[in-house]
Parts: C-alpha cells; sequence; structure tokens
C-alpha cells in the first residue's frame, strides 16, 4: 500500500470538526475510483459525473453518521451504489433491450479498443448483482467484506455472485481469447 503522508481517518477526523481543505483531500483520493465505478454502472460519462458530485456531496453532509473511519471506503461505494441504482431505477425503459454481442470475429485478430469493447459487451449481459461484484472485486479491488457491507448482504452471496458472474464472463469471452491467441 503507498505511503500516505496523512491518512483517511485523520482527514475524516479534520472535516468532521469543519475542516473543508481535509475534505477536499478526501475528495481527491477518491474521486477517480467513485467516478470509474460509476461510469461502469450508469454507461453514460455525464450521469457518472453528477452523480460522483452528489455521492461526495452526501458523504460530506453525513460524514458525522460514520461510525468507523477506516470503513470510509465501503461506505462510500455503498453511496456510490445507491445512487447510481435511484438513477437507473429512474431512467430504465419500459421495455428494455437485450444487448447484442460485438461482432470481430471477421478479422481473426482484435484490437486492444475491439477488446474493451467486447468486455463491455459482456459485463453488460450480466445481471446487475453480478456486474457489480465484478466491478468492486476486479475494478475496485474490494475485499469481500467491504463487497458485503456495500451490496448489503452476506460474504457467501457476494462469492456466489462474483465466481458465477466470472463463469459467464469466461463463456463470454472464450470466443474473443481464442481469436487472439499466436
Amino acid at each position: 500500500m503507498i505511503f500516505r503522508e496523512v491518512e483517511d481517518r485523520d482527514l475524516i477526523a479534520k472535516a468532521r470538526r469543519g475542516h473543508v481543505d481535509a475534505y477536499n483531500v478526501l475528495v481527491s483520493r477518491w474521486e477517480k475510483r467513485v467516478f470509474n465505478y460509476l461510469l461502469r454502472l450508469v454507461r453514460h460519462r455525464e450521469d457518472a459525473l453528477d452523480l460522483s458530485q452528489d455521492v461526495f456531496l452526501k458523504a460530506y453532509q453525513n460524514l458525522k453518521k460514520l461510525d468507523d473511519p477506516s470503513r470510509f471506503a465501503g461506505w462510500l461505494f455503498r453511496i456510490a451504489h445507491n445512487e447510481a441504482y435511484s438513477l437507473l431505477r429512474k431512467n430504465k425503459p419500459e421495455g428494455e433491450m437485450a444487448v447484442e454481442p460485438g461482432t470481430a470475429e471477421a478479422s481473426g485478430r482484435m484490437f486492444p479498443v475491439e477488446l474493451t469493447l467486447a468486455v463491455e459487451s459482456a459485463l453488460a449481459r450480466l445481471s446487475e448483482d453480478q456486474r457489480d461484484a465484478v466491478l468492486l472485486k476486479v475494478y475496485q479491488g474490494f475485499k469481500f467484506e467491504e463487497m458485503a457491507e456495500i451490496l448489503s448482504c452476506p460474504v457467501s452471496t457476494v462469492k456466489s455472485r462474483l465466481y458465477t458472474a466470472l463463469d459467464l464472463l469466461k463463456v463470454m469471452l472464450a470466443p474473443v481469447n481464442v481469436r487472439n491467441a499466436p
């Protein structure tokens, strides 16, 4: 882990006492990870930017309610998760269309952009619960206990969702691996 001159818990204590600069340092440390998580959930840059601002505003307003400052990351991502799903529920179309997988079979090899699009397409075909588990574990690096806190479910459920999702991704992306073989 990277050594930090001032730990998050110290910044939280200062922010709770009204030091806005301390909270700004927290925001700068976490904004990119929160934004990337939100972007993968809502898939629209502008929505993710708006949600990021909402998340950090809500976190600041509720900082005194955080019982254990060492759990700041999970608490922050729980707010992000809730905000994203509030927006998704609000904007969900009546008859949701299935996402069609990208086709790059003709070329034989995929470029990095095509591979990224294939992964994004495969992630979009997972259930919301499965996608959340993959995003939190693979892209954000959370531990199972932290994921359980963020998703408000038991650790066993988180593990089940993650391993099922990874199995599905292997199947969906298997043709991609075959095409990229030397």
